[in-house]
C-alpha cells in the first residue's frame, strides 16, 4: 500500500502553493549572525496554530520556543469529495485564515480526518460529545481504517502543502473497554474519538504510514520542520 496516495496519483510532488501575504517582511533569521553550533530552532520565531497539545508535544523538541494558538473562525466543514481532498481543502481554510504572518518566520497549520471504514469517500472528524465518541469508535471496533492529516508550512513567504495517510487497526472492543475509552475523555479533540497516545495506546495497532500522521502531522511535513530546526 501506498504510504502517501497523492504520490501515487498526483505524480511525485505533495506540495501545493497557497498565494502569501505580499506584505510579508523578510525573515528575521536571515539577518541573524549565528554560530555554527546554535540551534537554528533556538531562534527561529514559529508560530504553530492550532489548539492542538498533541502536536504542540511533537514540535516542543524541535522549537524550543513558539507560540501555539488556534485560528478563530476557519470553515471546517468538508467539502464534496474524496476524504484526501476534504482533509486538504480544510487546511488550506486554516492557511488562507492566517492574514498576518509579519511576527514569524515559520506557520504551521494542519488537520487530520478518518475515513469511513465502509466508504472511504466519507469523514469523520472530531466528536461533538460522548455519546459522537461512543458511536465513531463503536464503527471502527475490530476493523482497520485511514487516518490523512494534512499540514501546510509557510517559510520563505510561501505556503506548502503535504498530505499523507497512515492506517490503524483496532481491535473489537468490549463493551466496558468501549466504556472506558470514552469516560477517559481522550476523545476530546480528536478526530474518529480517539488518541493513540492516550487512553487508546494500549489498543490500536498502526498498520502502515507514519505514527505521526496518526498524532495530527504530515511525516514529509514533520521532516522539512526538523530540516529547518537544525539549518545553519
Amino acid at each position: 500500500m501506498c504510504r502517501d496516495s497523492f504520490h501515487c496519483t498526483h505524480g511525485a510532488h505533495s506540495r501545493w502553493a497557497v498565494p502569501s501575504n505580499s506584505s510579508t517582511s523578510p525573515l528575521i533569521f536571515m539577518n541573524r549572525n549565528l554560530h555554527d553550533d546554535e540551534p537554528f530552532g533556538q531562534f527561529v520565531k514559529v508560530w504553530l496554530a492550532s489548539n492542538s497539545e498533541r502536536r504542540k508535544v511533537m514540535l516542543e523538541p524541535m522549537f524550543p520556543t513558539f507560540h501555539h494558538a488556534g485560528i478563530e473562525g476557519v470553515d471546517e466543514s468538508p467539502p464534496s469529495g474524496s476524504v484526501d481532498h476534504q482533509v486538504l481543502t480544510i487546511c488550506k481554510r486554516k492557511a488562507e485564515s492566517v492574514l498576518d504572518t509579519n511576527d514569524f518566520d515559520i506557520v504551521i497549520v494542519s488537520d487530520t480526518m478518518i475515513s469511513d471504514p465502509d466508504d472511504h469517500s466519507l469523514s469523520m472528524g472530531k466528536p461533538s460529545d460522548a455519546v459522537e465518541a461512543a458511536m465513531m469508535l463503536h464503527r471502527l471496533s475490530g476493523r482497520r481504517h485511514q487516518v490523512w492529516s494534512a499540514t501546510g508550512i509557510y517559510f520563505m513567504e510561501k505556503w506548502n502543502f503535504f498530505c499523507e495517510v497512515a492506517v490503524v487497526e483496532f481491535p473489537s472492543f468490549k463493551d466496558e473497554v468501549l466504556a472506558d475509552l470514552v469516560q477517559s475523555n481522550s476523545w476530546v479533540g480528536k478526530a474518529g474519538g480517539y488518541d493513540l497516545h492516550g487512553a487508546m495506546g494500549e489498543h490500536a495497532q498502526l498498520v502502515d504510514g507514519s505514527e505521526s500522521v496518526v498524532l495530527g502531522i504530515a511525516q514529509s511535513a514533520m521532516d522539512l520542520l526538523e530540516h529547518l530546526s537544525l539549518a545553519l
